[in-house]
């Protein structure tokens, strides 16, 4: 299906709908987009700045401009109009949510293109090894590893990190293949950021502050980062760099009007600064580097880079393979070719799969998994630069198969969602392996 055709369909109309949300927002509280701070709010703000957790404005009258779940009713109701009139018989049996025919790999296609996660090649996030040790296989990993950062090899960097990042190291390896260095212009242009910010309230802002506020300050791991996601989101919304990424991306930048002057281009400006409207659970994507970066501007550059290079494809329609459409019917194609009958069951009881793990695909599993083990499935995500592996839809396929037998006897979306509902337990490395290698084909 040709990019334009989604382009059109879904992706143009979806963005009127955000920005008429967030103009109708403005226009329901009395609130502008943007305005200059007063000189006295600019020092508080300066004074606080590594505080700001402790503020409690009330916030009880913004809403987040679009959850998931609003999202995942888009993508259901999208349809390339060139194929209603038949090709592709095969797709006709696809029983899932997604109705648009985009080629995805099988099972023998992913097994090929990950073949590093193989039963026999030895993986951090695996006790038992077939062939070595797993001490003995981890300080080995650990010597190499070293030499790797040594050589400061970029390549080399992505290569090893395909079989999982020691803890001690992942911090500079990721840092190596995002081709992050801090040098003292990134500082001073974090820093320009921070002055912006200090300097101009955004409308975003308070959306940035409740989306904290709602998920990551309520997360058993991650609520002690609180301050350092306010800093870091609240840089990203000013930092029009950003705005490079829509050159390759299927999504076009939201555009405001300097008041008085709707309509005329040469008076339009984008809106936020780097494009992005924040959604419910966009904090999560900076939740997890806050364990491995302190400093802030390392931090946010890391963040920056993880977004233009992957996250955004979690909420823009694309047929990129790592896109969300993509990555939502591979899903389900492999649980419709490999568990036939547990996804038959779920969709009869009215519990269609994608309803459950659509969540954790546009978080790319963040705030659902572990973080030792969320950040075992992000080393993959940068090893194999690609989130067709494992930010959706092998890892969501091979939960369901792990809770197959219980998936079989509920009735109901509600009592499907409850079995799934605490993945905290779950080892990622082992449930991909069994199910891309140990799946009958």
């Amino acid at each position: 299906m040709a990019l334009t055709v989604l382009r059109s369909t879904g992706q143009g109309s979806w963005e009127k709908r955000i920005l008429k949300s967030l103009n109708s927002m403005c226009t329901e509280l009395s609130i502008p987009l943007a305005r200059k701070r007063p000189v006295g709010e600019q020092k508080e703000l300066l004074n606080k700045w590594n505080e700001m957790g402790t503020d409690e404005p009330d916030l009880s009258l913004f809403r987040p401009v679009y959850a998931p779940k609003d999202f995942l009713e888009v993508l259901i109701n999208l349809r390339n109009p060139n194929y209603e009139n038949g090709d592709s018989l095969s797709f006709r049996t696809h029983l899932g949510l997604i109705q648009v025919p985009l080629k995805v790999k099988d099972i023998p296609e992913l097994k090929e293109f990950f073949v590093e996660l193989g039963l026999t090649t030895g993986q951090l996030g695996i006790d038992d090894s077939t062939q070595v040790p797993p001490e003995l296989f981890e300080n080995e990993h650990v010597r190499i590893g070293q030499k790797v950062l040594a050589e400061q090899d970029s390549a080399a960097a992505q290569q090893y990190v395909r079989q999982g990042s020691p803890t001690a190291l992942r911090a500079e390896l990721w840092a190596l293949i995002l081709n992050i260095s801090s040098q003292p212009e990134d500082i001073l242009y974090y820093e320009q950021l921070k002055t912006n910010v200090i300097q101009h309230d955004l409308l975003v802002d308070s959306l940035i502050y409740k989306d904290v506020k709602l998920t990551a300050s309520n997360d058993d791991y991650y609520f002690v980062f609180e301050d350092y996601l306010y800093q870091v989101l609240l840089c990203f919304s000013r930092d029009t760099s950003v705005l490079g990424h829509f050159a390759y991306s299927s999504a076009s930048p939201p555009k405001s009007y300097i008041r008085g002057k709707l309509g005329l281009e040469e008076y339009a400006v984008f809106y936020p600064p780097n494009g992005v409207i924040p959604f419910h659970g966009f904090s999560m994507y900076v939740a997890p580097l806050c364990f491995l970066y302190h400093e802030p501007s390392k931090l946010y550059q890391i963040f920056r880079e993880m977004y233009v290079r992957f996250f955004f494809r979690l909420h823009s329609i694309s047929s990129h393979p790592s896109g969300i459409v993509s990555l939502c019917l591979l899903f389900e194609t492999l649980l419709q070719t490999y568990l036939p009958q547990l996804f038959y069951h779920l969709r009869e009881i009215g519990a269609q799969p994608l309803r459950i793990s659509f969540k954790w695909m546009v978080r790319a599993f963040s705030g659902y998994l572990a973080t030792d083990q969320l950040l075992l499935l992000w080393d993959r995500i940068l090893g194999y630069n690609t989130l067709e592996i494992l930010a959706g839809k092998i890892l969501a396929a091979a939960v369901f198969a792990f809770r197959a037998v219980n998936l079989m006897e509920v009735t109901s979306l509600a009592a499907a969602e409850a079995v799934l509902a605490d993945l905290s337990t779950l080892k990622v490395m082992p449930l991909l392996q069994i199910f891309l290698f140990a799946t009958v084909t």
